[in-house]
Formats: structure tokens, C-alpha cells, sequence
């Protein structure tokens, strides 16, 4: 994808976060996971850009941008905590993931931090092992009284 762009995300791209992260889910997921699972996770339409613009304020998040569309993010929480990665379904397998998280492990190393840690979706977690990430536990989790299972991970950062 020569023509992917990263950059940091600024307020005015809440609306546009939202929709890939409502799309990732509800277009993206369907092999692991139910519609009432997605429903869920992701809400019946996408949350309103405040809550988004709010939620990512105190997180470094990167964009990728193509075309002038978002098509993906990628965000870490200042302990190391990657909170949200997520892609567009129609750029899904085309490195755009990759280039995300190769700007945020940078980010990550540069700040000193000695490890990432995330909870990954049956969806994710192959790409997360594909970075490096281990395995720490299976675990449930309960939204809107439905369980979704995910993964916890990490990853030490070697100086």
C-alpha cells in the first residue's frame, strides 16, 4: 500500500474512527464471533464522535490514511497498553495493521517502555503472534450481558 499515510489522530477524525471501528467489527469479525456478540462490542450503529474524541485524548493513536479516507488506527496508552487496533474490512490483509503497529512499537521503544500488553479479539490475536506477542490467558468478558472471548497478551521490549 504505497500510498498509505500514517499520522497522528486529532479530534476531527472521531466521526471517521468510529465508523471503521463499528465497521471492523460488524463486517470484520463474523467468523469468530455472533451479530449479538458484535452488537455488543460495537453497538447497533457507530458511538457519537465525542465519545471517541474523549476516549483517545489521553492515547497516542495513529491513523492510516488512503485516499484521503481513514482505514484504520491504532492506539497505546502511556503504561503500554495497546487499547484499540482496528482496520477497514475492504483494506483488511493489506499491511495497513502492520504499518500501524510498526509506528506505535517505535513509539513505545522510544518512550522506554519495556513491554505492550493488549487484550486481543479471536479475530486479532493471530496478528499479534505474528508480531512477536505471547500468549498470557484465555478470559471471558462480559459486555451488555453477552461474553466475548479474547486473549490477554504481551510483548517484552528488548533495548
Amino acid at each position: 500500500m504505497s500510498d498509505l499515510v500514517l499520522r497522528d489522530f486529532r479530534p476531527e477524525d472521531a466521526a471517521a474512527v468510529a465508523q471503521v471501528f463499528f465497521d471492523a467489527v460488524h463486517l470484520g469479525t463474523g467468523a469468530h464471533y455472533t451479530p449479538e456478540q458484535q452488537t455488543a462490542w460495537a453497538g447497533a450503529a457507530p458511538r457519537p464522535p465525542e465519545i471517541w474524541a474523549a476516549r483517545l485524548s489521553g492515547q497516542t493513536c495513529k491513523l492510516a490514511i488512503q485516499q484521503g479516507a481513514v482505514v484504520g488506527f491504532m492506539s497505546l496508552e502511556p503504561r503500554g497498553r495497546i487499547d484499540l487496533a482496528y482496520v477497514a474490512p475492504q483494506v483488511a490483509g493489506r499491511g495497513v495493521a502492520w504499518r500501524l503497529y510498526q509506528a506505535l512499537e517505535a513509539e513505545a521503544r522510544r518512550r522506554g517502555l519495556s513491554a505492550l500488553y493488549t487484550e486481543a479479539s479471536l479475530s486479532a490475536r493471530p496478528f499479534f503472534e505474528r508480531q512477536g506477542w505471547q500468549l498470557d490467558a484465555a478470559q471471558e468478558v462480559v459486555r451488555d450481558g453477552i461474553s466475548l472471548r479474547n486473549f490477554r497478551m504481551s510483548k517484552p521490549l528488548k533495548a
